[in-house]
């Protein structure tokens, strides 16, 4: 049987995927996110800060600080894909740069969705551990940890917190549909406009 016409594997969890990807589907994150929250409360390390990595980890990050309770959020926009499988040489910050100048404590948890190369996560850690959080123009050195919900095994770094490991490419439920433009919403009400009056 080929890859081509070999049957989408079903985990023990229900989640399907075709031979080359994974799927997220929002039950499932649901599911992925209480989970790696649980290993982290476990941990017996809680955060005083989340940090997001922008945009993959906007979701994971605000789910996770509702799961544990840890309101003071901040982000930082990272671009490295830009396109499926295509990445920029090195990951690059771009602003706004994150104002840490009122966010509390020093045990920062990094939150992406996806440790694949590793580069992105690894570059946002270093920058922590090397320059530290500026708060209130004092900049003060952090304990900080990561979190993701995938890790590839080729990653160059190994994320604290890791809800599954996959080498396949996953399709995330925030961007796995197509872009939203003004000319797809009138092709979609030209559609249901036939459907409904001419169609029917």
């Amino acid at each position: 049987m080929t890859d081509a016409t070999k049957p989408p594997t079903t985990f023990d969890d229900g989640a399907t995927t075709a031979p080359d990807r994974e799927e997220l589907t929002w039950e499932l994150f649901g599911r992925a996110e209480r989970e790696l929250s649980a290993q982290i409360v476990a941990s017996g390390w809680v955060p005083d800060l989340i940090i997001a990595i922008a945009r993959g980890g906007l979701i994971p990050a605000g789910a996770i600080g509702y799961a544990i309770g840890v309101k003071a959020m901040g982000t930082v926009n990272v671009e490295f894909y830009t396109g499926v499988g295509q990445t920029l040489a090195e990951p690059v910050v771009l602003p706004p740069l994150m104002d840490a100048s009122d966010l509390p404590g020093k045990k920062v948890l990094v939150v992406d969705d996806v440790a694949d190369s590793g580069k992105t996560l690894k570059m946002v850690m270093e920058l922590l551990q090397h320059q530290g959080l500026d708060l209130g123009g004092e900049t003060m050195a952090v304990d900080a940890r990561s979190a993701v919900i995938y890790r590839k095994p080729h990653s160059l770094v190994e994320p604290d917190y890791c809800w599954r490991v996959t080498d396949k490419w996953i399709n995330f439920p925030w961007s796995v549909l197509p872009v939203i433009t003004a000319s797809s919403l009138e092709r979609n009400t030209a559609n249901q406009y036939a459907a409904d009056h001419i169609g029917g």
